[in-house]
C-alpha cells in the first residue's frame, strides 16, 4: 500500500469529528482533524488517535475464540455459529423463549453494521428479556420525548452556534463532546456565545472543565433538579413571564402545569437544591430576557431518582419561554436519513414488565438494573443463557459485582466482542467482529442529534484480516441460522443498501455515490423550525403536561419526608467522565490512560479536613451494596457532602486479557451503585445520589 491520505468520521463518540488519516506503506502517521469538514471544522479530541491504537491493539480477537478447561482456544466460525445457535435453541425449548436474555452496549449505536442489524438478530431470540446501556444513560430522555412530542427518538437539541444564553444542567460537553447533542468543539462554540455578548451558566454537583469556561456556576445537591426545575417554572409562571409564542397554537397543558408546580415556589427548595431563591430567581430572569435561550440537561439529571421529571420540565421550560423551534434554541433536526418520517404514535411502555421486580418494559426492553436478579431467581422464565453485543455490564451498570456473580451461573454465554473483558471473559463463545478503521461507517442516529444538518459516508481504510468477519454477517448469519432457515442460500447484505435508499428516500433525496464524492461530508444547513408539522402525536400538539409524569409528581412530594441519610452513609456518590474516556474498551490505548491516576475520589477539602484525610490518603468507600479502596483527590471543584468517581475502571478481574487496562485497573464505581435505586418510572439507574460512607485506610 503506498501513501494515502484517508478521510473518514470519527466514530469513538456522538461528536461526529472528522479525521484526516495519513498512512505510509501500510502504517498510520497521522491522525489529524480535517479542516475541511463542514461539522468539526477541523476539531478532534485526543481519543481520536485511540483508533490506530485499537487497528493495532494485539489484545484485540479477530476470529472466534472458546473457553475451555486449557484456557481460551480458536475455533473456525462455521463452530461459533452452530455452537452459539445450538446452545439458544437448546435452553430454549428446554426452559422456554424468555430464558434467554440479550444486552447491547454503548459502542451498538457507534458502528453502521451493528445498528443496522443487531435489531434483527435481538428479534429472532423471541425472547422478552433484552436489555441495553439506553437504562444506564438516556431513557429519561426518551421518555419525556415521547411522552411530550410523539416518539422516543425526538428528541430537541441545543442550537449551539446562535443561542445567546445556555443554561447546562448537569452536563459536561466540554468532556463528553457533547451527548443527545452531537457537538464536537464544543469550547470554542461556548466561548462564541460568550464572544456574541451571550452567557453560559452551568448547574452541577462538581465544578466541571465545562464549568471552568462558563460565565456562572452553581453547585446543586445530586438528585434535586427536579425540585430547581420546578422552582423555575413557577417563577416563570408567577412573575408572569410566560411567552410560549407561536407554540400556544399547538401546545395542551398549560394550567394543569402551573398548578402543579404552584408548591415549588423557589424558598420551597433552598434546602433540597442548596441554590438560594435569589439566585434561582435572577438564572430564570436571564433565561427570559434573553433573544434565544435554551435549557439542556444530560447524564447527571438522567441518571438519578427523578430523572424523567427532570427532563421533561427541561422541555417544559423550553416551551414555556417559547424557545422550543426557535432558532437558537431547543431545535429539531432534519437528517439525511430520517427514520423518523415514517415513524408512528404508539405505546411503547409497560407492555410487560421484568420476572422479579415488575420493573416496566420500554422500547422492548427491560431496565439494566433488574438484569442480575434475572439470573440469580429461580423459578419460570429465568434467564439462562446471554448474549452480549458491544458492552461490559460488569462494570458499567449497577451492582456490577452482583452482575458479575450473576453471569458466572449461566449455561452459556455468547459474546460479540473484540476483547476478553470483564464481562466477556464469562462467555463460552466470543464472536469478533472487524471493527473501527477496517469498516464503512455513517452515524444513522446521531446525526439526528446533531446541532447542524450534515450527511458523511466513510469508505474502510483497511480490508480486515483474512477469514475475519464483519458485524452485520455475524448478525445476519445467526439470525438466519435461528430462523431456522439454515437449508436456505445465505447471501448477507452489506448496511450501505438500505443506507442507498435511506438517503435516496431522505428529505434531500441524496445517494451514497454522492457521499462517497465528498469524503469531507456534506453541508445541508442550519437547524430549522418543524413544529408542528414534525411532531408525532395523534393530532400533532404538545402535550406539556403528560398524565403519568404528572401522577409521579405524588413520589416527589413523597421524597422530602425521606431526605436524611443513615448509618454514616452520609456522602452522596457522583460519577464523571473525562475526555480521554468513554466506554471501558479504550482503557487499553496507552496514550489515552497514561499520566496521573485518574482513578481517584474526588472530595471537598472541607470534607476531607473532617475525615483527617491528606493528598496521600487511601480511603474506604462503602455503600448497601459494596465496598472500595482508591486515592483521595482533595478538591474545592466538589460540593460539600458529595464525592466523586470516574467510571469505567475496575479492570483488575481474573481472566481479563487487556494488557494495558491491567496496568491502570482502578476500581469500578459501579461495585457501590445500587439496583435498587432507580428511577422507578421507567427503571433507568440512578447513579448519581448513592448514599456512601468515607473513611480513610490506615
Amino acid at each position: 500500500m503506498q501513501s494515502l491520505t484517508h478521510y473518514r468520521t470519527c466514530n469513538l463518540c456522538e461528536a461526529m469529528c472528522g479525521l484526516e488519516i495519513r498512512v505510509e506503506k501500510g502504517s498510520i502517521t497521522k491522525i489529524e482533524g480535517d479542516k475541511n469538514d463542514p461539522f468539526s471544522r477541523g476539531h478532534i479530541c485526543p481519543k481520536a488517535v485511540a483508533l490506530k491504537d485499537i487497528y493495532e491493539d494485539p489484545n484485540r480477537l479477530k476470529f472466534p475464540v472458546k473457553r475451555t478447561a486449557e484456557g481460551w482456544q480458536q475455533i473456525s466460525w462455521e463452530e461459533a455459529f452452530e455452537e452459539v445457535t445450538n446452545q439458544i435453541k437448546n435452553i430454549q425449548t428446554k426452559y422456554g423463549n424468555n430464558a434467554v436474555g440479550m444486552y447491547q452496549g454503548n459502542p451498538s449505536i457507534h458502528n453502521l453494521g451493528t445498528s443496522m442489524n443487531s435489531p434483527a438478530f435481538a428479534k429472532s431470540l423471541h425472547t422478552r428479556n433484552l436489555f441495553s446501556a439506553t437504562s444506564a444513560d438516556q431513557l429519561p430522555h426518551h421518555f419525556a420525548a415521547w411522552q411530550m412530542f410523539g416518539h422516543p427518538m425526538l428528541m430537541p437539541v441545543p442550537d449551539i452556534d446562535n443561542t445567546d444564553y445556555m443554561l447546562i444542567i448537569g452536563g459536561n460537553p466540554i468532556a463528553s463532546n457533547g451527548s443527545i447533542m452531537s457537538v464536537p468543539d464544543v469550547a470554542n462554540r461556548l466561548k462564541a456565545i460568550q464572544k456574541r455578548g451571550g452567557k453560559v451558566v452551568v448547574i452541577d454537583p462538581r465544578f466541571t472543565e465545562t464549568a471552568a469556561k462558563a460565565d456562572e456556576h452553581y453547585f446543586v445537591r445530586p438528585g434535586t433538579d427536579a425540585f430547581l426545575l420546578f422552582a423555575m417554572i413557577q417563577t416563570i409562571f408567577a412573575e408572569k413571564l410566560m411567552d410560549l409564542g407561536k407554540l400556544t397554537e399547538f401546545t395542551d397543558g398549560i394550567e394543569t402545569l402551573r398548578e402543579i408546580a404552584a408548591p415549588f415556589t423557589p424558598e420551597s427548595v433552598e434546602k433540597q437544591t442548596g441554590i438560594s431563591a435569589i439566585r434561582i430567581r435572577q438564572i430564570v430572569h436571564d433565561f427570559t430576557q434573553a433573544k434565544a435561550a435554551v435549557c439542556y440537561g444530560r447524564v447527571g439529571v438522567s441518571v438519578q431518582t427523578f430523572g424523567s421529571i427532570a427532563q421533561w420540565l427541561i422541555n417544559a421550560i423550553n416551551v414555556l419561554t417559547g424557545n422550543l423551534d426557535r432558532v437558537g434554541g431547543a431545535m429539531f433536526t432534519t437528517p439525511a436519513v430520517d427514520f423518523l418520517a415514517r415513524a408512528r404514535s404508539e405505546n411503547k411502555f409497560n407492555r410487560w414488565q421484568s420476572r422479579v421486580r415488575k420493573l416496566p418494559e420500554f422500547l422492548g426492553e427491560l431496565p439494566v438494573a433488574t438484569l442480575a436478579e434475572e439470573i440469580l431467581t429461580d423459578g419460570e422464565s429465568q434467564i439462562k443463557a446471554m448474549v452480549v453485543s458491544c458492552g461490559n455490564p460488569v462494570l458499567s451498570t449497577p451492582n456490577g459485582s452482583q452482575l458479575d456473580r450473576a453471569f458466572e451461573q449461566l449455561e452459556f454465554m455468547a459474546a460479540i466482542d473484540i476483547y476478553i473483558n470483564e464481562t466477556t471473559r464469562h462467555a463460552h463463545i466470543i464472536l469478533p467482529p472487524a471493527t473501527g478503521l477496517e469498516v464503512s461507517h455513517y452515524d444513522i442516529t446521531f446525526h439526528v442529534l446533531a446541532v447542524r444538518n450534515t450527511a458523511k459516508y466513510s469508505e474502510a481504510l483497511f480490508p480486515k484480516a483474512e477469514g475475519a468477519k464483519y458485524d452485520w454477517e455475524i448478525y445476519q448469519e445467526l439470525a438466519h441460522r435461528l430462523n431456522n432457515q439454515s437449508d436456505k442460500p445465505f447471501n448477507p447484505e452489506p448496511p450501505e443498501v438500505k443506507l442507498n435508499m435511506g438517503l435516496h428516500f431522505g428529505p434531500y433525496q441524496l445517494s451514497l455515490q454522492q457521499l462517497k464524492d465528498n469524503p469531507h461530508g456534506i453541508d445541508l444547513g442550519t437547524l430549522k423550525p418543524r413544529l408542528p408539522q414534525r411532531l408525532l402525536t395523534p393530532e400533532k400538539r404538545i402535550n406539556i403536561a403528560p398524565g403519568i409524569l404528572v401522577k409521579d409528581i405524588e413520589r416527589l412530594h413523597e421524597s422530602l419526608k425521606n431526605t436524611d441519610t443513615q448509618n454514616g452513609f452520609d456522602y452522596l456518590l457522583i460519577g464523571r467522565r473525562h475526555l480521554r474516556d468513554n466506554n471501558s474498551w479504550m482503557h487499553n490505548s496507552e496514550r489515552l490512560v497514561k499520566g496521573r491516576n485518574r482513578c481517584t475520589l474526588m472530595i471537598n477539602s472541607e470534607d476531607a479536613q473532617k475525615l483527617n484525610l491528606g493528598t496521600q490518603s487511601i480511603v474506604r468507600v462503602s455503600s448497601r451494596v459494596g465496598c472500595i479502596e482508591l486515592p483521595v483527590e482533595i478538591t474545592d471543584h466538589m460540593m460539600k457532602g458529595v464525592v466523586s468517581m470516574p467510571h469505567g475502571y475496575g479492570h483488575a478481574r481474573k481472566g481479563v486479557q487487556l494488557d494495558v487496562a491491567a496496568k491502570y485497573a482502578g476500581v469500578s464505581i459501579n461495585d457501590l451503585t445500587d439496583e435498587y435505586i432507580l428511577d422507578e418510572l421507567t427503571g433507568n439507574a440512578a447513579f448519581n445520589n448513592v448514599a456512601v460512607k468515607v473513611e480513610k485506610v490506615g
